[in-house]
């Protein structure tokens, strides 16, 4: 299922739940239907570029060990392919959080599931 982030701030963001429900969780909010106030935005911006510079620092650590499994491998062969890069959480994260700031400059909520 889909989830739309809906404020008169910015265009709709669109998100798997699956995607959606680690951010709504760390914000303490039901995945089904919720709100932001504009109130709350300003914690939920803090709360998840916290949580996006975290992820940030584990992606690194991973594409290196990434990186060196492909090209340092048991066999010394250096032509392995690399796995396909998967979706980062900050990836993911992002649009909401650009959302998130548009809405506390605006004074507006975010809605979901409405």
């Amino acid at each position: 299922m889909l989830v739309t982030f809906k404020s008169k701030a910015a265009a709709d963001v669109v998100m798997y739940e699956s995607h959606a429900k680690p951010i709504l969780d760390m914000l303490h909010k039901d995945l089904k239907r919720g709100v932001i106030t504009a109130a709350e935005s300003s914690a939920a911006i803090a709360l998840l570029e916290t949580q996006i510079g975290n992820s940030k620092n584990h992606e690194a650590a991973e594409a290196l060990q990434r990186d060196v499994q492909a090209h340092h491998n048991e066999n010394g062969d250096d032509n392995g392919h690399e796995k396909i890069e998967p979706v980062t959480f900050s990836a993911r994260a992002y649009p909401l959080l650009d959302m998130l700031r548009a809405a506390n400059k605006g004074s507006y909520d975010i809605l979901w599931g409405v």
